[in-house]
């Protein structure tokens, strides 16, 4: 265990005085290592709790810079850091808010040339970001690195979270063995997410992530939380390995990372 400062002794108390994470708990969290895809809506709430927690390495991928449309709901950015990297501004307000934490900013758009050398660093994947060839490229590379993925995914005033964990549950792919052919999905413009949206998924997200990280409590593997902020309707709905699956079924057929097209510009 860490030798905690007394500055972290007091800043970490209350999760210190929990059973179910104590010390121990506490020196596993600054000890990992996450990867945050996209620094955008899902990812501000996500990354602010995981750097709260005292998760001690936070990696954050992202190519796109703050705009004027992002501070609706993209709660890691602020007036004053309009036309900055959203990786930039991310670790401002991360080491802001807890110098103990590591920032690792890529600023990148991840692909299938420099997937497996961005993941690889990291012990848990946590995915935020807003189109679908991104989201089929990171599941392929976490099924072949054996890296679990905390899956969300937001539409105007729906969203969903989900636990992609190799060899323990169904990937992404067995939900959703495709990508939607293009133009079948609206735009982002087009479609609009309510502001509030992101923050409620993204902290379920970073609450999974935790959990997974100290190996407690019962995370959403094979199961996919809908929530649906209109109705404050919840519901829970069991997933299952498909043993056919493309990548991760008895006789996988997808061998090598797959960089589709992207038809989804802006970021949420």
């Amino acid at each position: 265990m860490l030798n905690f400062t007394n500055e972290q002794i007091e800043r970490y108390s209350r999760h210190i005085i929990l059973k179910e994470v104590g010390g121990l708990g506490q020196t596993r969290l600054l000890e990992s290592k996450v990867l945050l895809i996209g620094a955008g809506g899902l990812g501000s709430p996500i990354g602010v709790y995981l750097a709260a927690a005292g998760v001690g390495t936070l990696g954050i991928i992202d190519d796109d810079v703050v705009d004027l449309s992002n501070l609706q709901r993209q709660i890691l950015h602020g007036t004053s850091d309009i036309g900055t990297l959203k990786t930039k501004s991310a670790e401002a307000t991360i080491i802001e808010m807890n110098p103990d934490v590591k920032v690792i900013p890529h600023n990148e758009r991840i692909n299938s040339e420099n997937a497996f050398s961005i993941l690889e660093q990291y012990d848990l994947i946590v995915d935020g970001c807003d189109n679908f060839p991104t989201r089929y490229l990171i599941n392929d590379a976490c099924v072949m690195l054996g890296k679990p993925i905390v899956h969300g995914s937001i539409f105007q005033f729906e969203g969903q979270v989900t636990v992609l964990y190799p060899n323990k549950g169904p990937c992404y792919r067995c939900i959703f063995p495709e990508p939607p052919p293009q133009g079948l999905a609206p735009s982002c413009q087009e479609a609009g997410v309510f502001g509030v949206l992101p923050g409620i998924i993204g902290t379920i997200q970073a609450v999974e992530a935790i959990k997974i990280l100290l190996d407690i409590g019962e995370s959403l593997i094979g199961s996919l939380l809908l929530f649906n902020a209109l109705t404050m309707d919840f519901k829970r709905m069991k997933l299952r390995q498909d043993e056919n699956c493309a990548m991760c079924g008895e006789k996988p057929t997808i061998t090598e990372l797959i960089d589709y097209e992207e038809f989804c510009e802006v970021r949420w």
